[in-house]
């Protein structure tokens, strides 16, 4: 006879591991099939955290070569690269480790393995040990989140990266190239070229960052330049083959002409793909997409009533902060709350340096959806706080609906910017107006200023820039 439970969570990432725990908090008779040990999913494992790590250090070491600006120099750093590598490790132990406690305390039962559907209520798990078990459950929560996209006909060698190996970091290369600009590609090139690689850039576009608007990607495009050996834009990869010391790559430029060049590693981010195959939906109602995302509604449930989908597996954007709130709205439902995920601004944050974020409308989508708008922007010259940091390459600006003067979207990009987007979430899911910003007191000298600046901007009377409001 199976065992039973009321909610069956598939993958303990951000959203998975959130909603078990919320669900369990309601009441409910919880499972977690997880393959890790512990939950924490990619993102703590193989992402999100792992890569702060390391751009933490690679900050460190950048801060210390642009201390010579104003009069501080420091010798050049030695790495040692295992004692970066545990340090990491530590800080994934520490956590995962900390979220496994918390399961138990939940008394959720813990399953390490694959779990995959037999029918609407019975799950088959491959247990790590090599044994099967079956599942029944009331409800079912997929959150198998995604993986690393391929480029198809590539050559097998080491010597080619995703970003789970590039975060492995098991030695930094003398040349390195990433291809595609993303967020992905920007934050490990930011890391690599830090630590002591050439990076080099190859993107199809032509900008970096193609989803961020051009304003904001255009003030770290100026300042990767001069730290980056090569930006490739509006250039694909033709071609990669293994040679001696690493991987020859063909590229054709926009104009059509193929050059080749060497490289020691090769880091592929082209993004990711959601993990839906390989689950047995094909035993349920659940409908997926041809690009692999699973069909929700706005409580997250699937064309299956019994099976919620949240995270990477329900859709755009792929980000942990979007899971998480699904993962809630989806155990909050199960319970039988009235709720739904309706978020008017979900944030997005690139951890380079410059730091870039936004939420809400961007210019981007104003443009495509044809809606008119107005742009305040406050530039980081005219900020106290960034000049103290010797970093006034920022820029801080609000996307304003002309009529009613509510604020749709803000962008923010220079250092810490990650930190300060939370005010502007907060202001587009309060509905809050261009005067409310203009209104509040910030505290001085801050870069959170800038918020208030670029209110102050739209209605012509900054105190730090003159520029009237044109009549």
């Amino acid at each position: 006879m199976s065992a039973f439970v009321q909610l069956v969570v598939i993958g303990a990432g951000p959203g998975g591991y959130a909603a078990a725990f919320l669900a369990a908090d309601l009441g409910l008779s919880v499972a977690i099939v997880e393959k890790e040990t512990n939950p924490g999913g990619v993102c703590l494992y193989r992402g999100c955290i792992p890569s702060k790590a390391f751009l933490h250090a690679a900050k460190i070491i950048s801060e210390a070569n642009h201390a010579r600006a104003f009069g501080i120099e420091y010798n050049e750093p030695r790495i040692d690269i295992a004692k970066l590598r545990d340090w990491k490790k530590s800080v994934v132990t520490k956590l995962t480790g900390g979220l496994g406690s918390l399961a138990r305390a939940r008394k959720i039962k813990y399953i390490q393995g694959e779990a995959s559907f037999l029918n609407s209520n019975t799950l088959k798990v491959k247990k790590s040990d090599g044994t099967n078990e079956e599942l029944a459950f009331q409800k079912a929560i997929l959150a198998t989140g995604s993986r690393p996209a391929v480029i198809p006909n590539l050559p097998q060698s080491p010597d080619i990266w995703d970003s789970t190996a590039a975060l492995n970091m098991e030695v930094i290369p003398e040349n390195l190239l990433i291809v595609g600009g993303g967020y992905i590609g920007m934050e490990l090139g930011t890391v690599y070229r830090e630590l002591g690689s050439k990076v080099s850039v190859v993107e199809m576009t032509p900008g970096l960052l193609p989803g961020a608007d051009r304003d904001l990607a255009d003030v770290l495009s100026r300042r990767v330049k001069n730290l980056f050996a090569k930006i490739m834009l509006e250039t694909k990869v033709v071609k990669m083959e293994a040679v001696s010391n690493g991987i020859a790559v063909t590229f054709a430029g926009k104009d059509g002409k193929e050059f080749k060049e060497n490289y020691n590693k090769v880091l592929v981010s082209i993004g990711r793909k959601p993990n839906s195959e390989n689950l047995g939906l094909e035993n349920t109602k659940v409908k997926v997409t041809p690009r692999g995302f699973v069909e929700v509604n706005d409580q997250r449930r699937t064309t299956d009533p019994n099976i919620y989908a949240i995270g990477d597996i329900a859709g755009d954007p792929m980000l942990a902060h979007k899971a998480t709130h699904e993962g809630r709205v989806a155990a909050e439902a199960i319970a039988g709350h009235k709720v739904a995920f309706g978020p008017q601004a979900i944030p997005a944050v690139v951890f380079t340096d410059p730091e870039i974020a936004w939420c809400g409308l961007t210019e981007l989508d104003a443009a495509k959806a044809g809606r008119e708008i107005t742009v305040a922007k406050f530039p980081w010259g005219a900020s106290g706080r960034a000049l103290t940091l010797d970093r006034q390459d920022g820029l801080t600006k609000l996307v304003i609906d002309p009529k009613t003067q509510r604020v749709l979207g803000v962008g923010i990009v220079g250092v810490n910017a990650g930190e300060m987007i939370a005010e502007g979430v907060l202001a587009i899911e309060m509905g809050a107006l261009a005067k409310d910003l203009e209104l509040t007191i910030h505290p001085h000298p801050t870069l959170s200023e800038t918020n208030m600046g670029a209110a102050e901007i739209f209605f012509g009377n900054s105190t730090d820039i003159f520029k009237p409001k044109k009549s």
